[in-house]
């Protein structure tokens, strides 16, 4: 059977999975479990065993159970509330007002978690509530912070980064340095977007509150004080070495425990109802990674992603049309495999094609990233859109409508890559 039945039959058992009601996790496993069955020589039963458990046991995962812990502490006690007031006064003069602080506190987070999920699920779970409670409209309160919580892959340390680096055998410090600019470009381009939407509807954003003098705005920016602190303290035990992106997110913990201590806004029920929240939250995420694993390794039985990646570098094409084709190639992958999959299953193949088009290998990482970080709001299984629905309970179909502005945007970022490699190469070259 030839792999365009194949990847037919799969997409409708996914949808049929899907418009039934089923859980994300379960369908992602059901579609895996039917195509290792029906296509491959594989038995399905004891790969599923293994791959889930293995998926669900990955010591590299309890970052992110952590990470959404501490956004929950966040979010249940004053610190949140502190963020929004310390942030306000400087985002209030700008088109959106407060929107933007999904763009800053994505920014700022994703230089501590290295995940756009945990990105999103933190900013989110301090976010949603505070902009929804000043009457800021529901598709863009979820659209900016679902485009904005990609620069989890973007901005270092970036997880996807790692892998990228070990399979193209370049320097991840590099990588990472290159990573920066494209990061801060890309953010600089969500506000853009957000102040321009704000300037043809202005009756849709909330009136500010009230106007300060610079003095005013500096007293109120104290209250970011222990935000600071905490984002600092994190970041602060990477770069330095002397924790891992886990061991970080632990002294994120501790810290969001001890700051709300300290505000006295720290109860047995606030505790409890952060623990109980987080579960819940990584409970969701975690069925979902875990079908998305078993997928991975039923279509890696079955070939189809060597098969797609053997078809694009077969075609010979110049430099510029081959990126595009990789492109399209990795958004209509991305509809059904998480980020780090892709890069696995594929670079085996396109590299050496990427090598011999003569494209430069750290700027190409930075280009597959920015792809990535589209894949993540594409879908079926873009992944921000799944936390998103566990965090809003809304329809999968009106979170990707209300993303794809910033897919769009992130299309400009890699035009603008393509036009000036510079904002790739400037940094690494100076190391």
């Amino acid at each position: 059977m030839n792999d365009v039945v194949i990847t037919t039959l799969l997409i409708v058992s996914l949808f049929a999975l899907l418009g039934s009601g089923v859980w994300i996790g379960l369908t992602l496993a059901g579609v895996a479990w039917i195509g290792m069955e029906l296509f491959s020589s594989r038995a399905a039963g004891d790969a599923m065993a293994i791959t889930i458990w293995g998926a669900a046991s990955s010591w590299t995962l309890t970052a992110l159970p952590l990470f959404v812990w501490m956004g929950e502490i966040l979010f249940r006690t004053k610190l949140s509330e502190s963020m929004f007031r310390g942030l306000a006064p400087w985002v209030n003069a700008l088109p959106g007002r407060l929107l933007h602080t999904n763009i800053l506190g994505s920014t700022i987070f994703a230089a501590v978690s290295g995940s756009s999920a945990a990105t999103c699920a933190t900013i989110g779970k301090m976010s949603i509530p505070e902009l929804t409670k000043r009457g800021y409209p529901p598709e863009k309160i979820v659209g900016s912070l679902g485009g904005a919580s990609t620069l989890g892959l973007l901005i270092p340390p970036s997880i996807i980064m790692i892998v990228y680096g070990v399979a193209a055998e370049v320097s991840i410090a590099k990588l990472f340095v290159a990573g920066v600019l494209p990061g801060l470009m890309l953010a600089a381009l969500f506000s853009g977007h957000l102040m321009v939407w704000a300037l043809l509807n202005p009756d849709k954003v909330p009136l500010s509150d009230t106007r300060m003098t610079l003095a005013q705005k500096l007293n109120e920016s104290r209250h970011l004080i222990p935000v600071v602190l905490l984002i600092g303290g994190v970041i602060g035990t990477i770069y330095t070495g002397i924790a891992t992106a886990t061991e970080a997110a632990a002294v994120g913990v501790v810290g969001a425990l001890i700051l709300s201590a300290a505000q006295g806004s720290l109860n047995w029920t606030t505790f409890r109802d952060s623990l109980l929240g987080a579960t819940r939250l990584y409970c969701m995420i975690a069925l979902i990674l875990a079908g998305a694993a078993f997928l991975t390794l039923s279509m890696g039985y079955i070939g189809l992603p060597r098969h797609l990646a053997e078809f694009v570098t077969g075609l010979n094409l110049s430099p510029a049309v081959l990126l595009i084709a990789i492109a399209l190639f990795y958004i209509v992958l991305g509809c059904f495999l998480d980020g780090i999959s892709m890069i696995v299953l594929t670079m085996g193949v396109i590299l050496p094609t990427v090598t011999a088009a003569g494209i430069d290998l750290i700027w190409f990482g930075i280009f597959i990233v920015v792809v990535v970080e589209m894949a993540q709001i594409t879908p079926p299984v873009g992944f921000n859109l799944f936390v998103l629905q566990g965090m809003t309970k809304r329809e999968i179909t009106w979170i990707a409508r209300v993303c794809m502005p910033y897919f769009f945007i992130m299309v400009l970022a890699l035009l603008l890559l393509w036009w000036f490699p510079q904002i790739v190469s400037w940094l690494p070259s100076r190391m």
